[in-house]
Formats: C-alpha cells, sequence, structure tokens
C-alpha cells in the first residue's frame, strides 16, 4: 500500500480496465485507478461507461471534481427530473454530502473524476454497502492487477 503519494505517470492504455464492481453500478462500467494521495485522502481514477449503463445510489462524503470527457451523464434523473445532466465536453464539482440515486449513462461515455474522501454506496432504504475510499480503491485496483499478471 502507497503511505504518502509521490510524482507518477500512468500509461491509459498499458493494461486492461477493471469491471467495476456489480455491487455498486450496472451495465458493464470499466475504471482504471489513476492516483491516490494518503495524505490528502483523496483518489482519481478514470471510466468507462456503455450507454445503457449506471452507477448505484451514493453519497459524496467530501467534495469531487469530474471531466466528462466523451458522452452524457444523467445525475439524479437528469435535468428532466430537476437534476442534472451532463454532456461532453464538461465539468462537474460534487460538494460533500451530495447524493446521486441513479448515475445514468444513456450513450457510451467517458469521465475522469478526482475524490476528496469516500463515496458511501448505499442500499434503497439508505442504509450504506460500502465506503469507497482512496484505500480501498487501491486495494481493488491492485488486486485486478494481480489477476491480470496470474492470467497471463
Amino acid at each position: 500500500m502507497k503511505q504518502k503519494a509521490t510524482e507518477e505517470y500512468v500509461q491509459m492504455d498499458d493494461s486492461a480496465w477493471a469491471p467495476f464492481p456489480t455491487a455498486f453500478s450496472d451495465g458493464g462500467i470499466t475504471w482504471r485507478l489513476l492516483h491516490v494521495s494518503p495524505e490528502a485522502g483523496t483518489w482519481t481514477a478514470a471510466f468507462e461507461c456503455p450507454a445503457g449503463s449506471s452507477f448505484n445510489d451514493h453519497i459524496h462524503t467530501g467534495p469531487g471534481e469530474y471531466f466528462l470527457y466523451k458522452g452524457k451523464m444523467e445525475v439524479r434523473g437528469g435535468v428532466q427530473a430537476g437534476g442534472d445532466t451532463a454532456n461532453a465536453p464538461g465539468y462537474g464539482f460534487e460538494a460533500s454530502g451530495a447524493r446521486h440515486g441513479k448515475t445514468y449513462f444513456p450513450v457510451e461515455s467517458a469521465f475522469y473524476m478526482t475524490f476528496s474522501g469516500p463515496l458511501a454506496f448505499m442500499t434503497d432504504d439508505g442504509g450504506v454497502i460500502a465506503n469507497v475510499g482512496w484505500d480501498a480503491a487501491q486495494g481493488a485496483w491492485l488486486a485486478h492487477v494481480d489477476s491480470q499478471k496470474q492470467a497471463a
């Protein structure tokens, strides 16, 4: 486990992206961990989201910033339901405590996001399934990398 951030560069096409857990998403979303900063409690990842995919209900326990570089993302039901609809290319900020029901991608989409603190994935009745912070993200990514090495 990384204890302190260092300068680093990530070549995003040098290995397979990991499937994002189905307990937290639907539709085949994949992700690539780009950086963790334990001392800041932040983590940065890129996500590829097939048309019709979605993230399950979650709360941003800390703020986050994203850059949608491909496609369309409907947050809190999209504009038609009083939420937000992001169209690429676009930038968004998520405040601490922002709660999202299903975040939906009606078309093939991709975005980059930095999370300050964990995401709390929720059940329909408001219970927490998991808090995914930098350490959980790093552990999941390293397990994926190890499985790719073993399969080779």
